[in-house]
């Protein structure tokens, strides 16, 4: 391939337009671009079919299968990574994606079938959408960092991340638009032609990095066409050490993050109760009350976390690298669960967790994606799809255990702001592991 100077190329015009966002030099704008837009594709569908997600779940099951059915995708999920990785040690990267993105959008048209024949397919859905979020999620972000070299991720990434931040938003508002006109199977194919988009995509940045001349500090594309090692996801994950921390970063993170949401869930119940007293009828009013709250609530965590996501994340991920970038999150909420332990009230809570999800949706999420900048390809696809979908359900695991004992002890919200305070230091520590391994350790050498 034919190399060439940054400095002879002149700027595009999408160029600068991404530049308003973060440092985007010369001919890098066009595969961030396609980048955006393909997870933007993924987030959008994956909204879509969020609310089918439920209301077949729900409908069909009720609240207490559903709880069980969350428990169960763990479980699952150590039978789909080793699958996973089987697949990736014998197809390259595109027939990899492919091959995933196919599938699914095959099992939604099976879905759809079943559904219009009166079958059943609330339980199954549910956990085939736990699937579906997290192995296409952490595929998409394991390509971008194949694509990207350490330095142009982190630099990047922030960009990449606004498709995600707005696809979110997108989604769940044509399926609030769209849900009742069209029904919940109908929501299905459309979430199916947005998976057939996110493929056009996929193929079109493979093809494009490949034929595109070799720009001085690029990544090498040569290794995509073959296929990986024959390592497994879990083998990788505990062979390294950088990988275990990672992966308990994520598991204890999200712990936190879910418990979070069962403290603030629980206020809510309570304040809806105590403020529907005396009405007509009661339960109603407290349905009323707590859909008011959580529309206003997810309201505004999605505008500030878009607005994070536009004009912070690749200012913060260049200047201070993907490993400092960790350190915000856990210490917004170190600050927001020492003060609930103090001063359960329900507005303080809604502004911590505002700020909480804010953050966590948008910096700390693209920080944990950019800490497989500096592995092998191998890790990034194998490893990478065990951590986001097992170590993440395990973190739903253990907060739902944490709960179930806590109500059992009668344990108020105060005492699990308490535990979570203690969870938040673990994870700081792991956090400071992590940044002290990638400055010392052999993930410093390959980003070197």
């Amino acid at each position: 391939m034919r190399r060439v100077e940054v400095d002879s190329i002149k700027p595009s015009i999408i160029d600068r337009f991404l530049s308003l966002f973060a440092t985007v030099l010369p001919g890098e704008g066009v595969t961030a671009l396609l980048l955006m837009l393909n997870v933007f594709t993924l987030l959008t569908a994956y909204y879509i079919i969020k609310p089918v997600r439920e209301a077949l779940i729900l409908g069909e099951a009720g609240a207490v299968v559903k709880s069980y059915a969350s428990a169960g995708q763990a479980v699952l999920f150590l039978l789909i990574v080793p699958l996973y990785g089987m697949l990736a040690s014998r197809v390259s990267r595109v027939w990899l994606i492919n091959g995933v993105t196919a599938f699914f959008i095959s099992n939604l048209a099976i879905f759809f079938i079943l559904g219009r024949l009166g079958v059943a397919v609330g339980i199954v859905f549910f956990l085939w959408v736990g699937l579906f979020n997290l192995m296409l999620v952490a595929q998409f972000w394991a390509f971008a960092n194949d694509i990207y070299t350490q330095k142009k991720g982190e630099r990047l990434f922030g960009v990449v991340g606004i498709g995600a931040s707005i696809g979110a938003i997108l989604g769940a508002w044509l399926a609030g638009l769209l849900f009742k006109p069209l029904g919940e199977y109908p929501m299905m194919l459309l979430s199916a032609g947005l998976l057939g988009v996110s493929m056009v995509l996929t193929n079109w940045i493979h093809h494009r990095e490949r034929s595109a001349p070799v720009v001085r500090g690029a990544s090498k594309t040569e290794s995509a066409e073959r296929p990986l090692g024959s390592g497994g996801g879990f083998q990788l994950i505990f062979k390294s050490r950088y990988l275990v921390m990672i992966a308990f970063l994520v598991l204890i993170s999200n712990c936190v993050n879910t418990t979070g949401e069962y403290i603030l869930g629980q206020t809510v119940a309570d304040n809806a109760s105590a403020a529907t007293v005396g009405s007509p009828d009661q339960n109603v009013a407290q349905k009323g009350y707590i859909g008011e709250f959580y529309a206003n609530f997810y309201f505004w965590v999605n505008l500030i976390g878009a607005g994070f996501q536009m004009f912070l994340v690749s200012r913060i991920m260049q200047h201070l690298g993907a490993g400092l970038a960790l350190f915000f999150l856990p210490v917004i909420a170190l600050g927001g669960y020492t003060v609930l332990a103090l001063v359960p009230i329900l507005s303080l809570i809604r502004v911590a967790k505002i700020l909480e999800n804010s953050v966590d949706y948008s910096v700390q999420n693209t920080a944990r994606h950019a800490l497989f900048l500096s592995t092998t390809r191998e890790e990034k696809y194998k490893a990478k799809a065990a951590i986001d979908s097992f170590f993440w359900r395990m973190g739903d695991m253990i907060s739902g255990a944490l709960v179930f004992a806590g109500t059992q002890l009668a344990l108020n919200t105060r005492a699990f702001a308490a535990v979570n305070v203690f969870l938040v230091l673990v994870w700081l520590g792991i956090a400071l592991a992590i940044v002290r391994y990638v400055k010392t350790g052999p993930a410093a050498r390959i980003a070197a």
